[in-house]
């Protein structure tokens, strides 16, 4: 199995490194085009793996072909692959808003899949969303779904515009997290905890909840009440928080990243 990455940035490091490790294919079989030199050197040194410093080298081949480019780079992608991919070749893309249609008529290809990861797939705690056209082989679905198993969680959708919702949620979500982590810990320390204490309390806190959720299947409604007793703390401070609109803001910041994911598009 050879694959071939457009952009050698770090979503493609973390596919390379998911896909040595799974022995889905040798370093060998991987070829990166990367304009950056010093990355060029970099993900040979790490992996062991051939890069081009142009698209050029790419065009011919039959193997998976990665774009993992942001979304400005893609005219010069069109410009370089355009009527140029052989029929049976599929073609994956990580470009964060970028549709099939417009995939489809950038380079004038019918086998694509759109996939949506997120930033924790470096550590393989990913979720990736993706979907498929109807040209795309069985055999290059069934890579490409044990391919994003090595990033962490895959889902796969018919409905294109599921993709765009995932943008809005789990891909853009690990910063609405991050946000969440660095507020608790700064009311930690507000409170008047050292800076490291309310970090470790904060992390383990968010860590645990989110894997009690996973391993009971329960509702996160119920498990809240299991913590909220009557004219307790917690109460106290679940009133406090949806006074200040806390639910609304996270519904609203997915909304707002989603709209932008289809002007994007």
């Amino acid at each position: 199995m050879t694959i071939s990455f457009v952009g050698g940035g770090v979503m493609a490091e973390a596919l390379i490194k998911g896909i040595i490790k799974a022995g889905i294919a040798t370093p060998g079989e991987i070829i990166v085009s990367e304009p950056v030199s010093a990355r060029r050197i970099y993900l040979e040194a790490e992996f062991g793996i051939k890069t081009v410093e142009m698209n050029i080298a790419l065009v011919g081949g039959d193997e998976l072909l990665v774009l993992a480019v942001k979304p400005q780079t893609l005219p010069q992608i069109f410009s370089d692959f355009k009527d140029k991919i052989k029929e049976q070749r599929s073609v994956v893309s990580i470009v964060a808003g970028a549709t099939m249609e417009t995939i489809r008529n950038g380079l004038s290809h019918e086998s694509l899949i759109r996939v949506m990861p997120n930033t924790p797939a470096q550590i393989g705690m990913g979720m990736s969303v993706w979907t498929a056209s109807n040209r795309v082989p069985d055999a290059d679905r069934s890579t490409i779904s044990q391919i994003l198993r090595t990033l962490g969680e895959e889902y796969y959708v018919e409905n294109e515009g599921y993709i765009d919702m995932a943008t809005g949620l789990s891909a853009s979500g690990p910063a609405y997290v991050f946000l969440f982590i660095e507020s608790l810990i700064d009311a930690g320390v507000y409170l008047g905890m050292p800076r490291d204490m309310a970090r470790k309390l904060s992390l383990q806190t968010i860590l645990g909840s989110a894997e009690l959720v996973k391993q009971t299947g329960d509702h996160p409604a119920v498990l809240k009440d299991m913590v909220t007793s009557p004219g307790g703390t917690t109460i106290e401070g679940l009133t406090s928080m949806e006074k200040s609109g806390f639910r609304s803001a996270v519904t609203n910041g997915v909304r707002a990243a989603f709209n932008r994911s289809k002007e994007l598009g």
